[in-house]
């Protein structure tokens, strides 16, 4: 039987003297740490464990703005068009209506119309296209791995109003659709 790991004194005395080195120097660290106040704490958060929630309120506010927007423009198409004699019948088909060009505009509509899509209007390129990207991050909560969804959702709704419309939208549309693809 070999006895010398529990008689040898050289064997005993290296792992304590590596154990007292071990804790000194961890004295020394829990010392410094104390006279500088200074912890690191390493973050468990990292991009890819980031949640990325729906912006509720965002949304239900500009749904509220687009609703109310959307019922002054009808308003306003709907009392020019009560002016005209063909009304009743075009009314059941407006978008193609206002499609055609074939109307009066009396002039307080024709200025409230022109204020609404001029360059900072509300129907302008700039107002419009930022709204629809506000809408699309209020969605996805900014979530960058839902661009390309929401960038293959406009288009599509882009061209759903085109079928709606009947052909080419306005200038003005094509403007907003280029602008809202660079935002994207």
């Amino acid at each position: 039987m070999n006895v010398n790991g529990v008689t040898s004194a050289q064997a005993a005395y290296q792992t304590y003297a590596t154990d007292t080195k071990k804790t000194t120097a961890a004295k020394a660290e829990s010392k410094a740490v104390e006279d500088n106040g200074v912890i690191y704490e390493r973050s468990e958060q990292t991009a890819a464990t980031k949640k990325y929630t729906p912006d509720v309120n965002m949304i239900q506010k500009l749904k509220a703005d687009a609703d109310a927007r959307t019922a002054q423009l009808r308003s306003l198409v709907e009392q020019m068009m009560s002016k005209q004699t063909n009304a009743y019948g075009q009314a059941n088909d407006i978008w193609k209506f206002l499609a055609s060009g074939n109307y009066k505009v009396d002039p307080a509509t024709k200025a409230q119309a022109q204020a609404d899509i001029a360059e900072d209007g509300y129907w302008g390129v700039e107002q419009t296209s930022q709204r629809i990207i506000d809408f699309a991050n209020a969605l996805t909560g900014g979530d960058p791995s839902k661009v390309e969804d929401m960038r293959e959702a406009f288009k599509k709704g882009y061209a759903m109003a085109e079928e709606k419309w009947g052909g080419e939208l306005p200038e003005i549309s094509k403007q907003t659709y280029d602008a809202v693809m660079k935002k994207f």
